[in-house]
C-alpha cells in the first residue's frame, strides 16, 4: 500500500510540475503578447501626438440629456487644430447612459468610477433619460468661452432629481492615413476601472483630476492636460485586453501570438528591409500561414503594411519641419529621395515638400 501509494504521490507530482510548466510557458506567453503590444502601441501613439485637455466639470440633474460634439469652437479654445478629436467623460458622480447620434445600436450605461470614451469625436448623446429632447451643449457653453477662455468650465444642467457629475474632456491627435489605433477602437465605449492593483493609480489619478477640476488653480490646466492621454492611453490597453477572441482589426493584431510579434518587429525596425519569409521565421511561421494570418487580422498584407507605417513615420518627422526631404527618406528605409517622394505621393496624393508646407502654412495660422 505504501509503494501504490508513493506511486501515486509521485504521479501526482509530476503532473503538477507539468501544469506548473505549461502555466509558466502560458503566463510567458501572456506577458509576451503584452510587450509586443506595448511596442507598437507605443509607436503609433508617438507618431500621432496626443494633446489632451479637460474643459468641463458639468452636475447634471435627471431627467437630462445632453447633445456633446467636439466643435472646432471648443477645441480651439484649449487646443490648436487638428486632424481627430478624442472625446471623454469621467462619471464621477451617479450614473448615465450614452449613445451616438443616430445610431441604432444599443446605448450604453455608465457608472460612477467609469470613463466612456468616443474615439472619433463623433456627436453623442448622454443623460438620465435618452428618450428626452436633448439640449445642446455648445450653446451651454458658448458663455463660458466668452468670460473664462481656456479655464476649467463648471455648468449645472437638469430636472433638480438624482445627481451625477461629469468630468469632461478631449484629445487631439493627428490622423495621418487614417490612423489603425483609432479606427480599430469602438466608437463609444465604457471603460470600468475595478478594484484590481492595476485600477489602483488610474483610481487616483481621476479623483485628483475631479478635485482639480472642481477647484481650478495655478497649472490645473497642465496638469488635466497630462492625465488626460494618460487615461486614453490606458484605456486602449484595457480595450485590447478584452477583446473577443474572434475580434479582428488592429487592436486583435497585437494581441495575437505570431503578427502581435511581427508588428513589434515592423514597429522597432522600419528600416530594415523585410520580406515575409523573414518575418514569418522571426515569429515561427510558414510563409502562407503566416501571410495569411497578418492579413485576416489587419485586412492588408504585411508589406503593404510596412509602406504605410513608413508613411505615418515620415509625415511625422516632416511637421517638424527640422530635417531635409532626404534625411526623412532615410530615416523611414527609403535609399533615394525620388523614391521615397513617390511613395509618399501614392499615399497622401501629394509631394511630401508640398505637404509639409501645408501643414506649417496652417500651424502658423493659428498662432
Amino acid at each position: 500500500m505504501l509503494g501504490k501509494a508513493a506511486h501515486n504521490g509521485s504521479i501526482v507530482f509530476h503532473h503538477a510540475r507539468l501544469n506548473d510548466q505549461a502555466s509558466r510557458s502560458h503566463d510567458r506567453d501572456a506577458d509576451s503578447r503584452k510587450v509586443n503590444a506595448v511596442d507598437a502601441l507605443s509607436d503609433v501613439l508617438r507618431v500621432v501626438h496626443l494633446s489632451g485637455a479637460v474643459y468641463l466639470n458639468a452636475e447634471f440633474t435627471a431627467p437630462w440629456c445632453i447633445e456633446s460634439d467636439a466643435g472646432e469652437q471648443l477645441c480651439a479654445e484649449f487646443l490648436p487644430p487638428s486632424d481627430r478629436v478624442v472625446s471623454y467623460h469621467f462619471i464621477a458622480e451617479g450614473e448615465c447612459w450614452a449613445k451616438l447620434v443616430g445610431d441604432p445600436r444599443p446605448t450604453v450605461r455608465a457608472h460612477a468610477g467609469d470613463l466612456l470614451v468616443v474615439p472619433q469625436g463623433e456627436a453623442h448623446l448622454m443623460g438620465s433619460d435618452l428618450t428626452i429632447a436633448p439640449t445642446r451643449s455648445a450653446p451651454m457653453l458658448a458663455e463660458h468661452f466668452r468670460t473664462i477662455p481656456g479655464e476649467v468650465m463648471r455648468i449645472g444642467h437638469g430636472g433638480g432629481g438624482t445627481r451625477t457629475r461629469v468630468v469632461c474632456g478631449f484629445l487631439t491627435c493627428d490622423d495621418v492615413l487614417s490612423n489603425p489605433l483609432l479606427s480599430s477602437l469602438p466608437r463609444l465605449f465604457a471603460m470600468a476601472l475595478g478594484n484590481g492593483i492595476e485600477s489602483a493609480w488610474l483610481s487616483t489619478a481621476l479623483g485628483f483630476a475631479t478635485a482639480e477640476a472642481a477647484r481650478p488653480q495655478t497649472g490645473t490646466a497642465t496638469v488635466l492636460a497630462k492625465l488626460a492621454e494618460l487615461l486614453f492611453i490606458e484605456a486602449v490597453r484595457r480595450c485590447v485586453d478584452t477583446l473577443p477572441e474572434n475580434e479582428c482589426g488592429w487592436l486583435a493584431a497585437l494581441r495575437d501570438r505570431y503578427v502581435g510579434r511581427a508588428l513589434s518587429q515592423l514597429h522597432t525596425h522600419p528600416r530594415h528591409d523585410w520580406t515575409v519569409e523573414e518575418l514569418a521565421a522571426a515569429v515561427g511561421l510558414s510563409r502562407s500561414a503566416f501571410a495569411q494570418r497578418f492579413t485576416g487580422l489587419l485586412g492588408r498584407p504585411p508589406m503593404q503594411y510596412l509602406a504605410g507605417w513608413r508613411m505615418r513615420m515620415a509625415a511625422g518627422q516632416l511637421r517638424s519641419g527640422g530635417r531635409s526631404l532626404a534625411e526623412v527618406a532615410e530615416a523611414v528605409g527609403y535609399e533615394s529621395e525620388a523614391a521615397f517622394s513617390r511613395a509618399f505621393k501614392r499615399e497622401f496624393g501629394e509631394p511630401p515638400a508640398v505637404w509639409r508646407a501645408r501643414y506649417l502654412d496652417r500651424t502658423r495660422t493659428v498662432h
